[in-house]
């Protein structure tokens, strides 16, 4: 009897154990490692805004993906495993192969902070100009940084074609390299990293990102909080994969939906502060992005400059992530598709005003680009009136904007004012109430 009980409990323990390996395999097949692994951020209400327009104002809430704090996340995760998928990165190679972007910082941040975990170097081209904050960021995670003057896409020096140039650079020595041994095989040719340029602007692989990731993302959260109609959509655009991928997925699921461009235009102020070192004594202009004129005239420029003919320093908005001057292939498809109803204008002051209300309101520390969302929300909820519902996207924390769009300094040596704006905002007292 008691054999047969130990042989039972051993054949039990046996079992156990096999059951244990096959349920550890299934939950390591489920889980990802930290660096792959795609974060779901929050879907959340601004109150403020909802309580002084009578509408729901949601935002996604971008600023608190990981690993690296902005919606340029998911960007950077799909485009490393488009590359890894095709074989254009090897990752922990010897010598490690080489990210190369073209950023005016959140994507190169994103990059650089999973390049380092998948065993690659991150070469990120940047505008000299930039938030001193994100320079910071990319030196602390191992990036290799280079600095260029800010100048038009016309311009052979512009962070986008210095990135594509330095990856081709890259990749020509490695293949003179993998050229180069003698016949009889005694010497071996010397391995070379290879470089992968991301190309955001121009990849299908940011719109696809969204179309596939974000939008359902978001349309499953909606659906959870019992939101059966969605009327807005308002979102800026640097490379316009956000706005063409979640805008298009969310217009399938919504048809009436509403997708509207939130596009930064300068201060009357930061342009005579700014005066004679941005037009280099060309004439009086008052700049801002082209898109704003692109869905509003279907012309691809302001009534003060044509596209790609620019050749200046852009110092002419402290908003830093969002508008262009050219049109991207990301935002063209989102034209192609007529995807895009209605585009909003966006003043640093504007941005300015919301940025401090929302944080004496809401408790929210917001970076330049998301106050221009915000913005632009605002007024879209104010032209539909109450009992609407309204979604944007929160992209990045003020964490990044310290040295200038936080930086009270550098703001009054730019020439903007607190309180300016005509939005009706008190952001140091109570603000108004929806009548």
């Amino acid at each position: 009897m008691a054999v047969a009980v130990l042989a039972a409990a051993v054949a039990a323990a046996a079992a156990a154990a096999v059951v244990g390996r096959l349920r550890r395999r299934r939950v390591s097949r489920r889980l990802k490692s930290y660096p792959a692994a795609q974060t779901q951020t929050p879907l959340v209400r601004i109150e403020s805004l909802s309580a002084i327009t009578g509408c729901t104002i949601l935002a996604k809430c971008e600023h608190l993906s990981e690993p690296g704090a902005s919606s340029k996340d998911r960007l950077a995760r799909a485009s490393i495993e488009f590359a890894e998928a095709r074989g254009l990165l090897r990752p922990h190679s010897n010598p490690p192969d080489v990210i190369v972007e073209g950023t005016v910082g959140s994507t190169g941040i994103a990059l650089a902070a999973q390049a380092r975990a998948r065993g690659y170097t991150a070469l990120i081209v940047v505008p000299d100009d930039l938030a001193p904050d994100k320079y910071a960021a990319l030196q602390e995670l191992s990036a290799v940084v280079e600095k260029v003057r800010p100048c038009s896409i016309a311009d052979a020096n512009h962070f986008v074609r210095v990135a594509a140039r330095r990856a081709q650079e890259i990749n020509g020595a490695a293949l003179a390299a993998s050229s180069v041994g003698s016949e009889d095989g005694s010497t071996v040719p010397t391995r070379m990293p290879r470089a992968y340029y991301v190309d955001q602007f121009e990849t299908d692989v940011n719109y696809e990102a969204h179309y596939r990731d974000t939008g359902p993302e978001i349309y499953a959260q909606l659906q959870g909080l019992g939101v059966d109609r969605l009327d807005s959509f308002v979102m800026g655009a640097g490379t316009g994969g956000t706005i063409a991928g979640v805008g298009m997925y969310l217009r399938e699921r919504y048809p009436s939906l509403r997708v509207v461009l939130a596009d930064p235009q300068v201060g009357m102020f930061f342009n005579i502060c700014f005066y004679f070192v941005s037009t280099n004594w060309l004439g009086f202009t008052l700049q801002g992005s082209g898109l704003y004129y692109k869905v509003k005239n279907n012309i691809m420029y302001s009534p003060h400059e044509a596209e790609g003919t620019r050749r200046r320093h852009q110092v002419d908005t402290i908003v830093e992530g969002i508008g262009i001057n050219r049109l991207t292939r990301n935002f063209a498809r989102a034209l192609a598709h007529h995807l895009i109803a209605d585009a909003v204008k966006v003043t640093d002051e504007e941005a300015l005003d919301m940025s401090r209300f929302l944080y004496e309101h809401d408790g929210y520390f917001c970076g330049s680009s998301t106050a221009v969302h915000l913005v632009a929300a605002l007024r879209e909820a104010r032209r539909l009136g109450r009992g609407h519902t309204i979604l944007t996207v929160l992209c990045d924390s003020g964490t990044r904007h310290t040295g200038k769009f936080w930086n009270n300094e550098y703001v009054a040596k730019a020439g903007l004012r607190f309180g300016a704006s005509n939005l009706g905002l008190d952001f140091r007292g109570k603000q108004e109430e929806a009548s």
